[in-house]
């Protein structure tokens, strides 16, 4: 296996908050919730089954838990993105993400991957399905569609232990169990931007990879 360092550019925790609907978004109710918008966590911060401590989540049925415990972004996007929205300020935290990381994305990290950030180990779950809240964030009707079609979306993390991390701390890939089962890889399937029947038999079997996107992919090889 190729050693893989990658750096945590930022560490960042957000608490449900309400903001004020976009008008392009016709659903109901003048505001939505969500605790997308974080703040960048300057010291050591806890990391535990659920996540960082001092996170919340408001819509755990998409967001959370075990096997969403900690959402994690490619640095490097933000720098087309400013490009193709115009947006000056998006950079770190931007698409709502714990951990902002150099040096990989969704086309060098893989499901099932175990990476060290100080005495902490997280093991890739899934890969993060763009959510409206991107686009609500930004208020940009269009990002959504954007962010399923680039594939520049994030992965999910669960914590395979505990313990604490900081800003500025390396990212290193201990085990690579899956290969051929790259973040970009297993999103585009699901996004029906690929087509494999075999490669979605082979996801149904992955125990690496959330038990949810495994039910998706058994669905979708029958």
């Amino acid at each position: 296996m190729k050693p893989v360092v990658s750096r945590l550019v930022s560490v960042r925790v957000g608490l449900i908050a309400r903001y004020p609907r976009p008008k392009w978004d016709k659903t109901s109710g003048t505001t939505w919730a969500s605790a997308y918008i974080k703040s960048p966590v300057t010291g050591a911060v806890a990391v535990g089954a659920l996540g960082l401590a001092g996170d919340q989540q408001y819509d755990r049925r998409h967001h959370g838990g075990e096997q969403m415990a900690v959402l994690a972004y490619a640095d490097s996007h933000y720098e087309a993105w400013r490009d193709e929205l115009d947006i000056h300020e998006m950079g770190p935290g931007g698409f709502g993400e714990n951990l902002t990381v150099s040096g990989i994305d969704e086309t060098s990290v893989c499901i099932g991957d175990t990476w060290a950030v100080g005495d902490v180990r997280l093991q890739v779950s899934q890969p993060r399905g763009p959510c409206m809240n991107i686009a609500r964030r930004w208020d940009r009707a269009d990002l959504l569609e954007k962010v399923a079609a680039s594939g520049r979306s994030g992965w999910y993390l669960r914590v395979l232990t505990p313990g604490t991390i900081a800003v500025n701390q390396p990212f290193k890939l201990l085990e690579r169990l899956h290969p051929d089962f790259t973040v970009a890889k297993v999103l585009a399937l699901r996004m029906g931007h690929e087509k494999s029947a075999d490669l979605a038999a082979r996801l149904t079997e992955c125990a690496e990879l959330s038990p949810v996107w495994r039910e998706k992919f058994a669905v979708a090889a029958e």
